[in-house]
């Protein structure tokens, strides 16, 4: 079949036909043979060592082929079923949906789905969670104790927090953010919400990363980011040199959206699934979260220390596999002037 191509998510992050990236290797033939493809929207020091160990323990041969979320949805989008690709890893639920969407993923077996909670992953069975980033609100803890941090996202285009809010408004996991934003309240909430921020000279930053350490720097009273951004950087210098804390949104709020990473496959490649079901292995999930401070997905792996339970975060009331429409989400934030 001919697959449409997602014009405005492609234009949106800058590629073009022309510029999808090189083939990273000899792509399994109609046998399911061949080296296996993978598409990482993920951290190459991330996973590197993890793909290593998987073709240690199986012998199955990788080919990969890094870059980010939003590049590989486009590419995909545009290259169809001549895809070179066995499987796709995503740092969100949105760009699986988008996929899964049109037709291009294939369905997993339903003991690889079945493994992770009902809540994280998808209902048709065409993808699976593997782990899981709680949004937060961060913020200055050498200028503002907990209790005057807000609760609710929506309480931060009011006029005291005008110029002291800051987000990366191009980052996949803000993105689906706003996407369970409209999910859960509307389109028309989403947007006052992002244009009232706007009003409200909120700070724009490429990364997470970025935001944090304008907290840490004391150049920023208020953050939403991810997690397990705080709980690396604690790791690396120590949680008591963060001058960035972090706080829980209200339950039900958009600001406690709880996403997940995860991965679909593409093609009959006879060891695409196999991979899939290494990722949400006992092995996989304790690698995650001795790594990145994500939430494991699968019963019988503990959670990172110091963090709330993922049975206690209850996010906004939504299907995880509806946040698969960024092309309207990246539209949005592009005209509250956000881009």
């Amino acid at each position: 079949m001919q697959l449409r191509t997602n014009a405005r998510l492609l234009t949106a992050i800058g590629l073009s036909a022309a510029l999808l990236l090189p083939a990273c290797g000899p792509a399994a033939d109609e046998s399911g043979k061949g080296n296996l493809v993978i598409y990482a929207g993920r951290d190459e020091a991330l996973l590197s060592p993890l793909i290593k160990q998987f073709t240690k323990d199986t012998g199955v041969e990788v080919d990969v082929r890094y870059a980010e979320t939003p590049e590989f949805t486009a590419t995909l989008l545009e290259e169809g079923e001549r895809s070179p690709a066995d499987v796709f890893i995503s740092q969100d639920a949105g760009a699986l949906g988008a996929l899964s969407a049109e037709g291009m993923l294939k369905k997993l077996p339903a003991d690889i789905t079945g493994a992770v909670l009902k809540d994280y992953t998808s209902t048709d069975d065409t993808w699976v969670g593997v782990t899981g980033r709680a949004r937060v609100i961060a913020y200055d803890g050498e200028k503002l104790d907990a209790t005057e941090v807000p609760r609710s996202v929506k309480e931060l285009t009011k006029p005291e927090w005008k110029g002291r809010v800051g987000f990366p408004p191009g980052n996949a996991s803000f993105q689906s953010f706003v996407t369970g934003f409209r999910v859960a309240e509307g389109d028309d909430a989403a947007a006052a919400w992002l244009e009232g921020m706007a009003d409200n000279d909120v700070q724009t930053y490429e990364k997470n990363g970025l935001v944090l350490e304008a907290l840490n720097e004391g150049s920023l009273d208020i953050g939403l980011i991810n997690h397990y951004y705080w709980y690396e950087k604690a790791a690396e210098v120590g949680a008591e040199n963060m001058r960035a804390q972090q706080k829980f949104a209200d339950p039900g709020d958009p600001g406690a959206l709880v996403n997940v990473t995860g991965a679909g496959t593409l093609s009959d490649h006879a060891d695409a699934a196999t991979f899939v079901e290494y990722l949400v292995s006992k092995a996989g999930q304790e690698y995650f979260v001795e790594t990145t401070f994500e939430y494991p997905l699968i019963e019988g792996v503990k959670e990172p220390e110091g963090l709330p339970a993922l049975k206690e975060l209850e996010g906004p009331a939504i299907d995880l596999a509806d946040l698969a429409d960024l092309e309207t989400t990246i539209q949005m934030i592009d005209e509250a002037g956000l881009s």
